[in-house]
């Protein structure tokens, strides 16, 4: 049986275009469900309870961008999540970088650490209201290096 050469483009464009649509599904359902998790939503309450990282920040209005997937600071396991948040305000701009874990009796997250790395190099520890000690952009395996 023979398939005209026209079939078989309007069948390639039609898989290309199903394949392109499921993709950017997944990305958008992959973003929902970070943006709804509880170690992203505490870590995002202490930014906006830090009054000086809202105000390097030159927020509100605070604007959260989607989480970079390909990230590889970004893990996420059962008792684990160490995530990277895009955040912009009116003046400036940069990334929560957050450490959570799971209490494995009540399955719920706990903020051990978040850190707001602001573009011009100044940090902001959300967990204290201490200025936060110098970090290294590169992450041990077992979470941040002094």
């Amino acid at each position: 049986m023979r398939v005209s050469t026209n079939k078989l483009q309007q069948m390639a464009i039609y898989t290309t275009l199903l394949t392109g649509a499921g993709c950017g599904t997944m990305y958008y359902l992959m973003q929902k469900k970070f943006s709804r998790s509880d170690y992203h939503r505490l870590a995002l309450e202490k930014l906006k309870a830090n009054q000086t990282a809202m105000g390097s920040l030159g927020a509100p209005p605070l604007k959260v961008h989607n989480i970079h997937l390909s990230d590889r600071y970004n893990r996420v396991d059962i008792y684990t999540a160490q995530i990277k948040i895009p955040v912009t305000g009116s003046k400036n701009g940069g990334y929560i970088f957050t450490t959570s874990v799971r209490d494995p009796q009540s399955l719920g997250w706990n903020l051990t650490q978040a850190v707001l790395h602001l573009r011009e190099g100044q940090r902001v520890d959300l967990l204290n209201s201490t200025p936060a000690p110098e970090y290294t952009e590169e992450l041990e395996p077992g979470g941040w290096s002094p």
